[in-house]
């Protein structure tokens, strides 16, 4: 039987869950992580037993960090994970990995029950066969007024059996609903929610302080998209910020493109969630990685100008045309985060409410070997899923 050739990435610093190793060296063995360490652990003998059959990839000047984890994108590529076919989902799929999305969950936006559950079906095969980690079903249980680029006439309250049929034709791949928890059925929903595994996620919400605090004490454990197609943050009517921000049990959803989010109160909400509880999404829709043009999005039109994306007829903003390494870069440069902190949002947080936290999210040997390889400007040079290189870096 012949061997099986490694892929060794030599000088980088790698992002590890125990901090950045400098001048450190990455083993791939198949489909898994072999050896990712810190640098002198060996007392100067190589671990990695390097032989002329390895595939070697010097990366001096770049960084390694865990592949992207993306619970929260509903298209890319031109395509949408709502046009209920799977050659058109994959096109998705393969338009944010190549950004650095080496999992991410489909979401889908508001339509008709028995549509959404055609669409689930369709995107439970693709579950199944690994090309995506769940369905995260946004709508149609959300409030009129904070409908955002959901179609209105399309909402309904959560009864509990609605739910469960969108559950059901999700034939167990259902990871996430976000819903609206002030609406009739709303904390039976949420209780619905946990008992079957599935994420409760609060958001495109009118919820109150108090109703948002029933919410968590149900079950929920997500803040869709915080801060956007909800109240603002009030000095006698704290609203559902507040409540989300404050408890530990929260993950807290941050779109951070500089559209959705002032810097300050992205700062704002790491200082009072911590770094481990937040996690960042694109929230994209069918232009990302392609460019301005018009799109659907579920039943509605959508034009994007200058990388914005807003509803035609309504104005309101429609997702986001962000992929996974620009809101990377961006919580580097812009924000000043430290890189590790970038890492828990983008990859470690995420994998972990997923229910994934033992496969990706981290470079640990035995976990797949998905990884981004960036250059010293955190612009990605390479992409590596499952020890396959989806994006070969040209530093070899």
């Amino acid at each position: 039987m012949t061997a099986m050739t490694r892929k060794v990435l030599t000088g980088a610093r790698v992002v590890l869950p125990s901090g950045v190793a400098e001048d450190a060296r990455v083993a791939v063995e198949g489909r898994t992580l072999a050896v990712p360490d810190l640098p002198g652990a060996y007392d100067g003998a190589d671990p990695y037993g390097a032989t002329a059959g390895d595939d070697m990839y010097e990366l001096a000047g770049h960084w390694i960090v865990p592949g992207f984890v993306d619970m929260h994108v509903h298209g890319g590529g031109g395509a949408s994970f709502s046009a209920g076919t799977a050659e058109e989902a994959l096109e998705v799929v393969d338009a944010h990995r190549r950004h650095g999305s080496t999992t991410m969950v489909a979401s889908t936006v508001t339509g008709d029950l028995d549509d959404l559950a055609r669409q689930a079906a369709v995107l439970s095969e693709l579950v199944e066969q690994g090309d995506l980690a769940g369905v995260h079903f946004e709508g149609p249980f959300i409030a009129p007024g904070r409908c955002g680029a959901h179609d209105p006439t399309l909402l309904r309250a959560p009864d509990p059996a609605d739910v469960r049929k969108l559950l059901d034709a999700a034939r167990g791949t259902a990871r996430m609903l976000t819903l609206a928890p002030e609406l009739r059925g709303g904390l039976e929903s949420v209780r619905l929610l946990a008992e079957h595994g599935v994420i409760a996620a609060v958001g495109h919400t009118d919820a109150t302080y108090d109703a948002t605090r029933q919410a968590i004490d149900a079950g929920a454990t997500v803040a869709t998209h915080l801060f956007n197609a909800m109240p603002g943050l009030g000095h006698r009517a704290p609203g559902p910020i507040a409540a989300l921000l404050e408890d530990e049990r929260v993950t807290v959803e941050l779109i951070n493109d500089g559209t959705h989010l002032h810097q300050a109160v992205l700062e704002m909400a790491f200082r009072h969630a911590g770094a481990d509880r937040v996690a960042f999404i694109t929230d994209a829709m069918g232009a990302a990685a392609v460019g301005d043009g018009v799109y659907p999005l579920g039943p509605l039109t959508v034009e994007v100008r200058d990388g914005v994306a807003r509803v035609v007829g309504t104005g309101s903003i429609a997702g986001s045309t962000l992929t996974m390494d620009q809101a990377f870069r961006r919580a580097v440069t812009v924000d000043g985060l430290p890189v590790a902190d970038a890492v828990r949002a983008l990859s470690t947080n995420p994998a972990r409410l997923l229910g994934v936290g033992d496969r990706v999210g981290s470079l640990e040997p035995g976990k797949d070997a998905d990884l981004v390889v960036l250059d010293a400007d955190f612009t990605p040079v390479g992409v590596m899923r499952k020890g396959e290189w989806v994006v070969q870096p040209a530093c070899v």
